[in-house]
C-alpha cells in the first residue's frame, strides 16, 4: 500500500515536471554553481555584467512568445519583429531626424500594431498562426531592409547610455527585464484580463460560453506579444551600439525553448510568464559557459535543443511513471476478485 508521504512525492513531483516551473528554478541554480567547477572564471564579475542584458533581452522577448503559445499559436515572426523594432529606434532619430523618445515609442508600439494585425488575421481569417507570422516576417525584413538602406545604424547616444549604464551595480537593462516580466506576471495571473487570456487558451468554447470574446482577447495577446519584441529590440538596439540588421534571427529558437523550459504548454493555456524569464537567464547563461569551454555555434544550438528534448521528456515519463505506479499500487490494495472464491462441488451440477 502507498504510504501518504509517497503519495505526497508522487504530487511534488507531477507539478514539478509537468508544469516546469519548478524544475527550471532548480535547474538554473544547480547550473550556476556547476559553471565555476566546470569553467573557472565563468562567473566573475565581468563575465555575469555582461551575459544579464543579454538575458534580460531574451527574457522580454521571451515574454510575447508566451503570449502567443498560450492561444495556442507559435510566433514566427520574432525576428522581424525585433529587426524592425530596431531599425525604427536606431534610424529614425540618424536618418530621418526623430526625437529619440519618439524613436522609442516608435519601436515598441509599431511591432505591437503589427502583432495586431497578426492576430486579426489569425482569428477573424482563420489563417494558421504559423502561416502568418512567417509571412509578416518576411514583409518586415523587406520593410527592415528599406527603412535603412541596406546600413545598420547606430544606436542614439541617450539611449546607449542607459542600456549600458548601472542603477545600484545592477545593469538597467535587467532592471527593464525584471519590470516587464513581473508586470506581464501579475497581470497573466492576477487581473481579469489575464485570467479571461487563460481560459481563451484552456478552451475557446468555455470562455465563450461564459460571455469572454474570444477573438479580442486573442488579437490582445499577438499585439502585447509584439509590445514585448519592441522593448527587447530597443534594449539590444542601446546595448550593442550597431545592431545587425537581422540579428533577430538568433532569437527565434531560444524563445520557443525558454517558454517550454518555463512550463507553458504548446497546447495552449496557463501562462508561466516568470518562470519564462528564468529560462531565459538559464539559456543565456548555458550559452556562455559553453562558449567559455570552446564550444563552436553548432554544437551549442545542439546542447540547447538537447535540453530542450530532456525537458519534453521529463514532462511526459515523469507523470506516465508517477500515473503507472498508483495503478500498481491501487491493484496491490484492491480485494481479489469474487470469480476466484470457491468452486462449487461437482455434485451440485444440475
Amino acid at each position: 500500500m502507498t504510504s501518504p508521504v509517497d503519495m505526497r512525492m508522487d504530487v511534488r513531483w507531477k507539478r514539478l515536471f509537468s508544469g516546469g516551473s519548478g524544475a527550471i528554478w532548480i535547474a538554473t541554480i544547480a547550473l550556476f554553481l556547476l559553471s565555476p567547477i566546470v569553467a573557472p572564471g565563468s562567473l566573475d564579475a565581468a563575465p555575469v555584467v555582461g551575459m544579464l542584458p543579454f538575458a534580460a533581452v531574451l527574457g522580454i522577448a521571451a515574454v510575447g512568445q508566451t503570449l502567443v503559445i498560450q492561444q495556442r499559436g507559435l510566433d514566427l515572426s520574432v525576428p522581424g519583429m525585433m529587426a524592425f523594432g530596431a531599425v525604427l529606434v536606431s534610424s529614425l532619430p540618424q536618418n530621418y531626424g526623430w526625437p529619440v523618445w519618439a524613436a522609442i515609442i516608435a519601436a515598441i508600439v509599431l511591432p505591437g500594431a503589427v502583432g495586431l494585425v497578426n492576430g486579426i488575421l489569425v482569428t477573424y481569417f482563420g489563417v494558421m498562426p504559423l502561416v502568418v507570422t512567417l509571412g509578416m516576417n518576411a514583409v518586415l525584413l523587406g520593410t527592415v531592409f528599406g527603412l535603412s538602406n541596406g546600413t545598420p545604424a547606430g544606436s542614439p547616444a541617450p539611449l546607449a547610455d542607459f542600456a549600458s549604464d548601472k542603477s545600484a551595480g545592477v545593469p538597467n537593462a535587467l532592471l527593464v527585464a525584471i519590470l516587464v516580466v513581473a508586470l506581464a506576471g501579475f497581470i497573466t495571473q492576477r487581473s481579469t484580463i489575464g485570467r479571461r487570456l487563460t481560459a481563451v487558451g484552456v478552451s475557446e468554447k468555455s470562455a465563450a460560453a461564459v460571455g469572454i470574446r474570444v477573438r479580442s482577447y486573442q488579437m490582445l495577446a499577438y499585439a502585447f506579444a509584439g509590445v514585448a519584441y519592441g522593448i527587447a529590440a530597443v534594449l539590444y538596439t542601446g546595448y550593442v551600439s550597431t545592431p545587425p540588421l537581422f540579428f533577430g534571427e538568433s532569437y527565434l529558437l531560444p524563445t520557443v525553448a525558454a517558454v517550454v523550459l518555463g512550463g507553458t504548454a504548446l497546447t495552449g493555456g496557463r501562462a508561466a510568464l516568470i518562470s519564462t524569464g528564468i529560462a531565459a537567464l538559464f539559456l543565456t547563461q548555458l550559452g556562455q559557459l559553453l562558449r567559455a569551454l570552446g564550444w563552436p555555434e553548432p554544437l551549442q544550438l545542439l546542447a540547447q535543443a538537447g535540453v530542450l528534448l530532456s525537458v519534453v521528456l521529463l514532462r511526459e515519463l515523469v507523470p506516465a511513471l508517477a500515473r503507472a505506479r498508483a495503478s500498481r499500487a491501487e491493484r496491490s490494495t484492491r480485494p481479489r476478485s469474487s470469480a476466484t472464491a470457491e468452486v462449487e462441488p461437482s455434485g451440485s451440477r444440475r
